[in-house]
């Protein structure tokens, strides 16, 4: 069917081409009467999606105030974050009330709530999670599918450690102080320590704000890293002074670190950031420039699983940026599709690498939770067709593919496209250019009903994959996309 519309498509262009030629050498002819009905016949062509804009919508299934709350503010990252923060803040406000935890006690609690914090965004611990929770069979209830799916979430326990972190720093950074005063043992270097860890992980997470990360996300990314280095070097400062001010006079240093909890935690920790480094390599790469709005990037050194991302760079100290791979089915061979979004990829569509760095091992992402649900449909604007066309090559999962960008094969060239209509005959390739810009939400519904889908996953920008994750689920239907948490 799709092969057919672009045949019908290019057709079109020849019939209006040739019209126009016809009608200006002989208005007066027969001819033109003949073109003018070409045109009218063209004009006419049935679409597989035409009269889907007439139909209606069905009511979303909550109140507004409810489905509001629960699907936009309340969503599972927040109700994520919502746990972490709340469980901290009542343990903290037992600890003020009770008043007897020393800042041996308190920075313990820190401790691991920046341990879990980082460790949530080591890349074996989100594969690990992502593989868990994708194991379930498609044979279980849905409800708990769904539920499972929602595993790309999870950076809300990250972010809820880290702000519960930065409170119990607070609150451990006034104990400290307190004690020094009070002479109860601990060191102005202890004190001193916190007070400097404190304000660089208040920056971090200012800037962390999704406005803020956004706006500036370069600056975002150089102070994650870079004063996260700093704190985490400081930090091992602050737990190395902390023991040596409690132990007791009869027991050496290193014996007091080796039995004190916060030491292992933070080892594993620093652990856990060191190790993608340690991954850190240049890599050939063999460039295809597709157009001017976009390139295509093959590696020929893993063969990453359908859902997985890597990240590349061409400064590996100032910035990195996340590429769903696209692998070739059992060859260790695989591609990313870069488009024109900034600074850095207007640089390598301009100026195509042939060496880029790459840093750790392939992640999984979020449309790795198509594999949880029988029928899926998957929907692409431009180059989301990145991230979705490794589930319509390997064919596990039943889908039925939407494809909506200007100028297709223009932009991305006949190869990719041929591939994927190869691999999915019935997809719907919708050319805005010519179409105009669809009622996704209207059009997504349509073919979920059609198809008899249990889920829709959509791979596009963020007001409209927001916008059509809120119009399915607020219907009844499970809906994921990218959540811009990284």
């Amino acid at each position: 069917m799709t092969e057919t519309m672009f045949t019908d498509e290019k057709m079109h262009q020849d019939v209006d081409i040739t019209t126009i030629q016809t009608l200006s050498y002989d208005k007066n002819s027969s001819q033109s009467s003949c073109s003018t009905s070409d045109i009218s016949q063209v004009e006419k062509q049935v679409e597989p999606w035409d009269g889907y804009e007439s139909e209606d919508l069905p009511s979303k299934t909550q109140p507004h105030l409810v489905r509001n709350l629960r699907h936009q503010i309340f969503d599972m990252y927040r109700r994520l974050f919502g746990v972490v923060f709340i469980v901290n803040a009542a343990v903290l406000i037992t600890v003020i009330v009770q008043n007897k935890a020393n800042s041996q006690y308190l920075g313990l609690i820190l401790t691991a709530n920046l341990f879990v914090s980082i460790v949530m965004r080591q890349e074996h611990v989100v594969n690990m999670f992502f593989i868990v929770f994708t194991s379930v069979s498609s044979s279980w209830p849905l409800f708990i599918r769904r539920v499972c799916a929602r595993v790309h979430h999870l950076g809300g326990i990250h972010s809820g450690c880290a702000v519960s972190g930065v409170m119990w720093l607070i609150l451990f950074t006034i104990q400290a102080t307190r004690e020094l005063v009070n002479k109860s043992g601990i060191s102005a270097a202890t004190v001193g320590v916190s007070y400097a860890i404190l304000g660089l992980l208040v920056a971090i997470i200012a800037l962390s704000y999704p406005a803020l990360r956004i706006r500036y996300h370069d600056t975002f990314e150089a102070t994650h890293r870079f004063l996260g280095w700093t704190a985490t070097g400081l930090f091992w400062c602050l737990v190395v002074l902390l023991v040596n001010d409690h132990r007791s006079v009869d027991r050496t240093l290193g014996n007091a670190l080796l039995h004190a909890p916060p030491f292992w935690l933070v080892l594993l920790l620093t652990c856990s950031i060191i190790f993608p480094w340690l991954k850190l390599r240049k890599l050939a790469v063999k460039s295809e420039v597709l157009s001017e709005h976009c390139v295509r990037l093959y590696f020929d050194y893993s063969t990453p699983h359908p859902g997985q991302t890597i990240r590349l760079s061409d400064s590996p100290l100032t910035e990195w940026h996340s590429f769903a791979t696209i692998p070739v089915p059992a060859v260790k061979e695989f591609s990313v599709v870069i488009s024109r979004a900034g600074d850095w990829t207007s640089k390598v569509i301009d100026h195509p690498p042939k060496h880029i760095w790459v840093r750790g091992v392939p992640c999984y992402g979020a449309l790795t939770v198509t594999k949880l649900f029988r029928k899926v449909v998957l929907v692409a604007t431009g180059s989301g067709i990145g991230p979705c066309a490794p589930w319509v090559f390997e064919k596990e999962v039943p889908i039925k593919l939407l494809w909506t960008a200007p100028n297709l094969r223009q932009t991305f060239g006949d190869k990719l496209v041929d591939s994927v209509l190869e691999a999915a005959p019935d997809a719907l390739i919708y050319d805005t250019r010519i179409h105009g810009r669809p009622d996704m939400v209207k059009l997504i519904y349509k073919l979920v009903k059609e198809t008899e889908a249990e889920a829709v996953c959509i791979i596009s920008n963020q007001p409209l994959t927001q916008k059509v994750v809120y119009g399915m689920m607020s219907r009844g239907i499970p809906a994921f996309g990218a959540i811009w948490d990284s």
